[in-house]
């Protein structure tokens, strides 16, 4: 399957009316065991999970190469479309888009950081052009708002206005979702849903927020878990080094998994 027919079917499984459920992967091990698991339609990348694995904090200190190149190993690893979180773009937004697609990506998280407005809106329009020159007119760009992540100590109205103002800029300049990270209530998921449309809204599964059965009757397009799904893993790994000091051992439901 080409990348362009790759896009339109990952498109189109965020106009479903049922959810996309995307848990987070970080490298090619994990992208297999996810991309193997029955109902698995698609993969998503987490940056922060990536930069952790390769040994960078997270916050764009990872190397562009290096987070293309982990993109590139889970490509490889699975016929499934694959999203990758590319941060803010890593200085060139656009850039960055062309050398994900160049591996096979064709979907992307991307930040806004609360620039100023047209400055986001240009660089959303940077990269939907981007992607079109690349082959790619159905790219699934997850323009992401940081209104909620930025602006925790803001009135609460507030915060949700620009998300809605930012978000309806983005889909006007070519973006098909709008990613709004943060334990949002039902009524804000409302709100956003009202003001961009069904099927245009992307949450994180963020333990407070509402069920996945519920954002779907909302017309939430699509839930992932960002960096969230590695600390389950790590967590397990920690559960079985605390086993072993008090003397125990790997658990009996353990899966061979690779």
């Amino acid at each position: 399957m080409t990348a362009s027919a790759r896009a339109s079917d990952f498109l189109a499984l965020h106009q479903s009316p049922e959810i996309l459920t995307v848990v987070n992967v970080w490298d090619a091990i994990s992208a297999k065991v996810v991309a193997e698991t029955d109902g698995t339609r698609a993969l998503a990348t987490a940056s922060h999970s990536i930069a952790a694995t390769l040994g960078y904090p997270d916050g764009e200190k990872i190397p562009v190469a290096e987070m293309i190149d982990m993109c590139r190993r889970i490509v490889e690893v699975t016929d499934l479309p694959v999203s990758a979180d590319l941060e803010g773009g890593y200085g060139d937004a656009a850039d960055t888009i062309r050398r994900a697609i160049g591996v096979g990506v064709v979907g992307a998280n991307i930040e806004d950081q609360m620039k100023p407005l047209a400055e986001a809106v240009a660089q959303v329009e940077a990269i939907m052009a981007a992607a079109t020159a690349e082959g790619v007119p159905d790219f699934v760009l997850n323009a992401r708002t940081d209104a909620f992540h930025l602006g925790r100590d803001r009135d609460r109205a507030e915060v949700l206005a620009d998300a809605v103002e930012r978000g309806k800029a983005y889909l006007d300049a070519g973006a098909p979702v709008v990613f709004v990270p943060a334990i949002l209530t039902e009524d804000e998921i409302i709100t956003l849903v009202d003001a961009f449309g069904p099927q245009r809204l992307s949450t994180i599964a963020i333990p407070g927020t509402p069920s996945l059965a519920r954002q779907q009757e909302l017309g939430v397009a699509r839930v992932s878990f960002g960096p969230l799904s590695q600390n389950v893993a790590l967590t397990a790994l920690q559960e079985l080094v605390e086993e072993v000091q008090r003397g125990g051992g790997v658990p009996s439901n353990m899966r061979i998994l690779n």
